[in-house]
């Protein structure tokens, strides 16, 4: 189980993610140092931050998803912000120029290219909210509840049966009344 959520999740921040970063790059240009900055950087991911936490774990459109996805996309922007700061300052001078002109995407940084930087991000924050969605109403629905839910539900089917045997008992003094008549 804690496996499949955390893929599910993983899954899920790439494709929003690389929603995100197709966009901007069809929309605005090739990169963010092109188009302006860090400024659109930080704007964009903190943007995919808020998309990744109203749709992965509990989302939005869950009949009890509301308040908690909006809680998701409210620290979504903010960790999406840290972890574009940590792309941009520590990972990007890491590792060598990534060239991506096959895809017109342009070339440079790991930070400086969207279609590169908002996909990490985005799957990073799709798995940590995927994993923390605790799936209780998937366990219900699924009928896994615990040995006190079984024992309840067996006591609420018993008190049905009662009610209606008793029922059967009140309609049969008023039936013998129609009969004396």
């Amino acid at each position: 189980m804690f496996l499949k959520r955390l893929i599910v999740g993983l899954v899920l921040g790439l494709v929003v993610g690389g929603i995100a970063g197709v966009a901007l790059v069809q929309g605005l240009g090739a990169s963010f140092v092109e188009t302006g900055g860090a400024v659109l950087a930080y704007v964009s991911a903190a943007a995919t931050g808020v998309l990744t936490g109203l749709v992965a774990g509990k989302p939005i459109w869950a009949a009890d998803g509301k308040i908690e996805a909006g809680l998701k996309a409210f620290f979504g922007a903010l960790l999406s912000l840290g972890a574009m700061f940590a792309i941009r300052q520590w990972l990007s001078p890491a590792l060598p120029e990534i060239h991506l002109e096959a895809f017109n995407a342009g070339h440079g940084l790991i930070g400086d290219l969207p279609v590169v930087a908002l996909p990490m991000i985005a799957a990073l924050l799709g798995g940590f909210f995927e994993l923390d969605n605790t799936g209780d109403g998937d366990e219900k629905k699924e009928g896994k509840g615990s040995k006190a839910e079984g024992t309840a539900k067996e006591k609420a089917s018993a008190k049905k049966v009662r009610v209606e045997e008793e029922a059967d008992e009140e309609d049969e003094p008023v039936s013998e009344k129609k009969a004396k008549r």
